[in-house]
């Protein structure tokens, strides 16, 4: 598996995302930028022209959720920003895409912004075409969707941009910010198909249905969305409601409310949410006889959904306790309001009450209501007026659509998964590419063969590598890296160390002296020190110490195997001066050094031999530096 860009593999959030506090869940938020500053009734009638120019594509559409949306905004300065939640179908977000990129080629003269809760999503679908320099830490304020190309400001010109900066560098230099075709042609292959293609998201159904529930249906279509939510994130107290049937039985007594069969159009995701619930009919619902009917039992779960919707907005209308008071409350919390008490407290409830009042005067307040009594005044308005069975008698229902594509949805995942292994297999090849014509103009050293391969370069270049090409990150050659990121002072990384050891060894044998019930010289060094004696008196102390030490250390290590496993300098001379001197063995093998150079080539080229011809770390490890070792051409005679 190849290893993904920075975009695939970061955990960091976008810095887009830090504008707003808390990005809801499954949301993408668009933000369109006028060219030039425009006064409240030019934005007014700008917003008013985007809205048209998109109605075409979206009239007919079914969203997940809530439809798409657009408001003005006058912060940091006059624009029109909006929001959408798409939830479990990923199609509302890249129809929301296509629409943008259709505003963009309509409006030539705004600069379209949009992030959701992943971060710049659109970066991500391209990440493996991005260049090297973009990562999500400096993406802040840099892709723009603009005249239906996307645009990433370039690093050379702003390696910082604000957004006011960004914007002003798209209209003064937007061909030097419009992104490469690779990264076009992800964009574009990804909505590709729309709108079309969001038609082809729909589901009809038939269902059998109270009356009142078809009138709502045949009036306001698009409320189907709140029905599947509120059924789809039912609790217990919506599920009393649904029990009741108070609004769409007639007073929750089903045999006063006809039942009719009626087409219904949703999104496949709203179909499979369905389906996948298994849900009892409430006591007062009535349901056939007959077990087993698909069309009465989707019904069923439509209503109780309707009521539940009903019911809960209507409460929260009344209360006007929506999203909107949730958000204040946290900023409560964050501040401090309740000075940690516990909730059900008396001090708690009092501080409670006056927020709420606060609330309750506020002109935010006002507005959620608004919106949440939306849907239940729309409701009452259409089921205000006489209606009856007979209306839907006359019309013929279509027949349910082939749900086969819910049973077979594995073979379009495993071509999703193909075509995107197939995208990293291909970055994966231009960065093995791309790394080995680095590797060849790095010089003669990469070039080394046979007999023409010097061992004692070997040596130099991986000192090099250990001095100047590791950090606290690793060991790691990228290319646009300062290798001296972290600078170590090593004889005082040393020292300190050393003096570590010291003080550990001191008290280890201060503590064995002290059980074998005698005195101790540290002791007793430090009893001169502390009585104002001469320091050095210590020092001399601390060095035979640390020889005493080193000599018990050696005569441990005596009776092992492991001076056998290193190459000591003495083995290098001692072919040299065989049979002229024998000091070399006077001095004794635990005294003589060992040759670090010699066993660092004896090392890598014993791991390079083991990999027989194949990837390795020793191979990977060199490479990294620059050296290609030549193939053993006698291995196996």
């Amino acid at each position: 598996m190849a290893t993904p860009p920075p975009f695939m593999n970061s955990n960091n959030p976008n810095p887009l995302t830090q504008g707003s506090s808390r990005l809801p869940e499954d949301t993408v938020i668009y933000s369109i930028y006028p060219d030039n500053p425009l006064s409240q009734d030019s934005l007014q009638s700008l917003h008013l022209q985007i809205l048209n120019a998109v109605s075409p594509f979206t009239t007919s559409y079914i969203w997940q959720h809530e439809p798409f949306t657009l408001s003005i905004a006058f912060h940091p300065f006059p624009h029109l920003k909006g929001h959408l939640r798409f939830g479990d179908n990923l199609n509302d977000e890249w129809f929301t895409v296509f629409l943008l990129f259709r505003i963009s080629v309509a409006f030539p003269s705004v600069s379209i912004q949009v992030h959701d809760s992943d971060g710049d999503f659109l970066l991500i679908e391209a990440a493996y075409h991005l260049p090297r320099w973009l990562n999500p830490e400096n993406s802040q304020n840099r892709s723009f969707i603009r005249r239906g190309k996307l645009h990433i400001i370039p690093k050379s010109a702003l390696p910082n941009p604000t957004l006011t900066e960004s914007l002003n560098f798209l209209i003064e230099n937007e061909q030097a910010a419009v992104a490469q075709d690779s990264m076009q042609s992800v964009i574009q292959n990804r909505i590709t198909g729309y709108p079309e293609k969001a038609k082809l998201n729909t589901h009809s159904v038939r269902v059998r249905v109270p009356v009142s529930v078809a009138r709502v249906l045949k009036h306001a279509p698009s409320l189907i969305s709140l029905a599947v939510e509120g059924f789809y994130d039912r609790d217990m107290d919506s599920m009393k409601n649904a029990a009741k049937m108070e609004r769409f039985l007639k007073g929750g007594k089903g045999g006063e409310e006809e039942m009719v069969t009626v087409a219904v159009k949703m999104s496949r995701a709203m179909y499979a949410q369905l389906m996948q619930q298994r849900f009892q009919a409430p006591k007062c619902y009535p349901m056939p006889p007959k077990k087993g009917d698909l069309e009465a039992e989707l019904g069923m779960k439509i209503a109780c959904g309707f009521e539940m919707m009903y019911q809960e907005k209507k409460k929260e209308g009344e209360e006007g306790k929506g999203s909107g008071w949730k958000k204040y409350k946290e900023s409560l919390e964050k501040s401090g309001y309740f000075k940690g008490l516990i909730p059900g407290s008396n001090e708690y409830k009092r501080l409670m009450e006056n927020a709420e009042e606060y609330y309750k005067n506020s002109s935010l307040f006002s507005k959620t209501r608004a919106m949440l009594n939306a849907p239940v005044r729309q409701i009452d308005e259409i089921l205000s007026l006489p209606y009856s069975a007979d209306e839907f008698k006359n019309e013929d229902a279509p027949p349910s659509d082939d749900d086969s594509w819910l049973y077979s949805g594995e073979d379009e995942l495993n071509s999703a998964l193909q075509d995107r292994q197939k995208e990293m297999e291909l970055y994966e090849l231009k960065r093995k590419k791309k790394k080995s014509k680095e590797q060849k103009d790095t010089g003669a050293s990469s070039s080394l063969k046979g007999e023409d391969f010097d061992l004692s370069e070997l040596v130099t270049t991986m000192q090099g590598f250990i001095h100047k090409m590791s950090s606290y990150e690793g060991a790691e050659v990228p290319n646009d890296r300062d290798p001296k990121e972290v600078e170590l002072d090593v004889e005082r990384f040393m020292k300190d160390v050393e003096s570590v050891m010291k003080y550990q060894g001191d008290e280890n044998v201060t503590r064995d002296m002290d059980d074998d019930g005698g005195s101790s010289d540290m002791d007793f060094a430090a009893d001169e020190s502390e009585n104002g004696s001469d320091m050095s008196d210590h020092e001399d102390g601390e060095d035979s110490f640390m020889h005493s030490y080193s000599d018990v250390m050696n005569n441990e290590l005596k009776s092992t195997t492991l001076k056998k496993s290193f190459v000591h300098a003495n083995e290098q001379t001692s072919v040299k001066n065989e049979g002229t001197s024998n000091a070399t063995e006077d001095m004794g093998e635990e005294f003589s050094p060992v040759d670090v150079d010699v066993n660092l080539v004896k090392n890598l080229l014993d791991s390079f031999s083991c990999q027989q011809g194949l990837p390795g770390p020793t191979s990977n490890l060199l490479g990294l530096m620059g050296v290609n070792l030549p193939k053993d051409d006698n291995k196996g005679k």
